[in-house]
């Protein structure tokens, strides 16, 4: 079954074609560039497409997480029987599938800053089931030729514990919320679509789950193990704050958009970067090899936030280092995102 599939050859004018007859403002582009997308279900389970990447989805910020998170959206939408994008309760009241966890993890060499204009990517989206109130969906991304060649498969061994060195792997954990105040983003509540379909989805085995890891970083405000004798501190209790942006950090329904949270905490990790002595391209160049980040609550639009790092070093290996922010609202303490990533910097790429 197909899913909007894009044909291989675009509708442009042929260049054997005259072109003094062309209406005005048509764009003629030679067909031998392959540029658009191509997407199609496999199976009941899984999409599978074949990207371009685009300005709109690379560079070192938010848009390429932004993207993953919109090939989340698409997958449930595919799969699951609900329009994620206008979805609604069993009262009527908008219900929204907010991210809760994003886990990307990549490779020296592959990693999301890698991404440039016309690179050929393609990507397997696979959901999982997770209840009525949530949903687990793994992306498998990795770069495609010219010359199409069989879809990439999903094994969760390989996903969790072996990866490949020319793939990006990501994980998103979402749940269903809605508001329980009107434009407040306090207090959010669970709340599912009445059509939401989950029952075909395969479960993650309860090794894999999500859960574990999230609530080891509420309690502890990291994912690292601090504790770790592999491990050197090198910067501890750095603060910064940063006043919620209206013009960028909103979505269209009035929520901190969940991207935003990367490159806020990207702002921050920038001026320990700099405090440390280092380049702005020596930021830039470095590669983030995995990248966790839990989400407990969402901000309001006139929020100030604090947002505290920290920093170690491998022993033995100072080019790998684990840096970790804690978000917390100012005005109430509460405790917004929880973000950890392992970094190899460019000396040792």
């Amino acid at each position: 079954m197909k899913l909007a599939v894009a044909e291989r050859k675009p509708a442009f004018v042929r260049p054997t074609q005259r072109t003094d007859s062309v209406e005005p403002n048509v764009c003629l582009i030679p067909t031998t560039h392959v540029i658009g997308d191509a997407c199609e279900m496999l199976g009941a389970s899984s999409i599978y497409r074949r990207v371009t990447v685009k300005p709109a989805m690379s560079g070192h910020n938010s848009l390429f997480v932004g993207q993953i998170g919109d090939w989340t959206w698409d997958a449930v939408t595919a799969l699951c029987g609900t329009n994620v994008f206008n979805a609604t309760n069993a009262s009527g009241a908008p219900t929204y599938l907010a991210f809760y966890y994003f886990h990307m993890r990549g490779s020296p060499t592959f990693h999301p800053s890698r991404f440039t204009f016309g690179d050929r990517i393609e990507v397997l989206s696979t959901p999982f089931n997770f209840g009525s109130e949530s949903i687990l969906t793994l992306h498998k991304i990795r770069k495609q030729g010219q010359d199409e060649g069989p879809a990439p498969t999903l094994d969760l061994e390989e996903f969790y514990e072996s990866p490949r060195g020319d793939c990006l792997y990501v994980e998103t954990f979402n749940r269903w919320i809605a508001r329980s105040r009107e434009k407040s983003n306090q207090d959010l509540i669970r709340s599912s679509p009445v059509d939401f379909k989950y029952a075909h989805l395969s479960s993650l085995p309860e090794r894999y789950s999500p859960r574990l890891v999230c609530s080891y970083a509420r309690n502890h405000h990291t994912f690292h193990d601090a504790q770790s004798p592999d491990y050197v501190c090198l910067a501890d209790g750095f603060e910064t704050e940063y006043r919620i942006d209206i013009t960028r950090d909103v979505n269209a329904v009035g929520l901190i958009y969940f991207a935003s949270y990367f490159s806020i905490i990207d702002g921050a990790l920038l001026k320990l970067w700099k405090s440390l002595g280092r380049s702005a391209q020596s930021f830039l160049n470095r590669a983030v090899l995995d990248h966790k980040l839990c989400y407990f609550g969402n901000a309001d639009l006139d929020s100030v936030l604090k947002i505290t790092l920290k920093s170690w070093q491998k022993a033995g290996e100072p080019g790998h280092e684990v840096f970790n922010a804690t978000v917390q609202d100012c005005a109430t303490a509460q405790t917004i995102a929880v973000c950890t990533m392992h970094v190899l910097s460019e000396g040792d790429i």
